[in-house]
């Protein structure tokens, strides 16, 4: 069966299908698991959503479809903040899809008070089984409107993990992305960084003194968010990784 499997999995263009098998495999606990799950690869769907998990940063993240896939490129913006900011106290995770870099970074040493949002209610219930264990606290709503209040000026970290890709492009990214992942996890707007600039607008009233703001982009706007970033009062710096070819805006409030 293992062997049909390859085939299949290889004939509808997965490059890694042996070990997209085994992943498969590995998931199934019957034999009629593996033909469904072949079936919905075959038709598309992400890997990660049909065997119902991730690998983010060396932990098993549980996805649900119809919920962001988290990417291995996202992994930079994790490091970036427990470098930055090892002992944090209190982190704040926005648009956080599955919980993954929230949960990245509550698994750290220093183990900080997690509080995570997303304004889709599927994605906050996979979130909040992601988070569970580490006794984070997920809240539904847009952006900052979605936390307690009591978090204002207290936030040492705080990420956001923003679609940024622009509107008339979302077209162009790949079918398995465009057909099973929610359009606003995708799309930032006319030039893709339209929640990046309301992330950073608010994040001086949420930061603690000398707290750090991390979101994503792309190193073709990297410009442009910089800039949003300093037009919000924060002093702001790029990081890029070449491997995955990932640009991080870091901003600190004064």
């Amino acid at each position: 069966m293992r062997s049909s499997v390859v085939a299949a999995l290889r004939a509808a263009g997965c490059v890694f299908a042996e070990d997209e098998a085994e992943l498969i495999f590995a998931a199934a606990r019957t034999a009629s698991e593996i033909t469904a799950m072949v079936d919905r690869r075959v038709a598309g769907e992400p890997l990660e959503i049909v065997v119902g998990r991730a690998e983010f940063h060396g932990l098993l993240i549980t996805v649900e479809p119809g919920v962001f896939v988290p990417r291995r490129r996202t992994e930079f913006l994790v490091d970036q903040a427990l470098a930055l900011t090892p002992d944090a106290g209190l982190v704040v995770d926005l648009c956080c899809g599955s919980g993954a870099v929230g949960v990245a970074l509550a698994a750290s040493p220093a183990a900080p008070r997690l509080h995570a949002a997303d304004i889709d209610p599927v994605a906050v219930r996979c979130a909040r089984r992601n988070l569970a264990p580490y006794e984070g606290h997920v809240h539904e709503g847009d952006l900052y409107a979605a936390l307690p209040d009591a978090l204002r000026g207290r936030i040492d970290v705080l990420t956001a993990n923003v679609p940024y890709v622009p509107s008339d492009e979302v077209r162009l990214l790949p079918a398995e992305a465009r057909e099973h992942e929610p359009p606003a996890a995708l799309d930032g707007g006319t030039d893709g960084l339209d929640l990046l600039r309301r992330v950073a607008a608010g994040a001086p009233r949420w930061l603690a003194p000398g707290g750090a703001l991390l979101v994503e982009t792309s190193e073709r706007q990297a410009p442009a968010a910089l800039a949003a970033f300093t037009g919000a009062g924060l002093d702001a710096r790029l990081a890029h990784e070449e491997e995955y070819g990932t640009t991080v805006v870091i901003g600190l409030r004064r």
